[in-house]
């Protein structure tokens, strides 16, 4: 069988290069000829083009970057609940002194009714103010525990807790005048952005 026509595409061609249907070699210099397929370029891949995009790490949501240990204006904000519960505990400490003083004044008294009535009265509203201060002194403790694991409503209400410690420590002085001091620096401390990332930190 004859090796063909050279311009026969259909035949095989000398030396044994393929004919029609067949890729052909690529010329001397490694560049492709007319026919033969090319290599697709190569890419590096880069982000964003069809590869997701790592998020952002943010402090306190969930990324590494989290705060793990309680921030130090948070652990101020904490020590400055305890102070105003101690507070509180000292003014019901002197309503119970006052409350004293007016049992010995009402003592074996020969006044009358209405010195009688004024008293009793007296002593009911500090019967009262005793209560309140030692509930208030109560709820102050519980606050400063849930610090640790606590979340965001644990915040809040530490800057409600403030509001109403001001409040009191303005009918209380002159022992109310540490309390309206440590309540403005809570209500201060417990609003920074530092408390709030950690209340509002993920939980295990």
């Amino acid at each position: 069988m004859s090796n063909g026509d050279p311009n026969n595409p259909y035949g095989q061609q000398p030396g044994g290069q393929p004919g029609y249907g067949y890729p052909q070699q690529p010329p001397q210099g490694g560049q492709p000829g007319y026919g033969y397929p090319q290599q697709p370029p190569q890419s590096v891949p880069q982000q964003g083009y069809g590869y997701p995009q790592a998020p952002p790490v943010q402090p306190g949501y969930g990324f590494p970057g989290a705060p793990v240990e309680m921030p130090g204006i948070t652990k101020a904000a904490r020590i400055f609940l305890f102070v105003i519960v101690a507070c509180q505990v000292i003014v019901a400490g002197l309503y119970v002194y006052t409350l004293s003083q007016f049992d010995k004044v009402t003592d074996g008294s020969t006044a009358g009714s209405d010195t009688e009535m004024f008293a009793n009265v007296g002593k009911g509203v500090l019967g009262f103010l005793i209560v309140l201060a030692l509930v208030f002194a109560a709820l102050g403790v519980i606050l400063a525990l849930k610090y640790s694991n606590g979340g965001n409503a644990v915040r809040t209400c530490s800057i409600v807790y403030g509001s109403f410690a001001v409040i009191s420590g303005l009918f209380t002085i002159p022992v109310g005048l540490i309390t309206l001091i440590m309540a403005v620096l809570l209500i201060v401390f417990a609003a920074k952005s530092a408390s709030a990332q950690w209340f509002q930190r993920p939980r295990a």
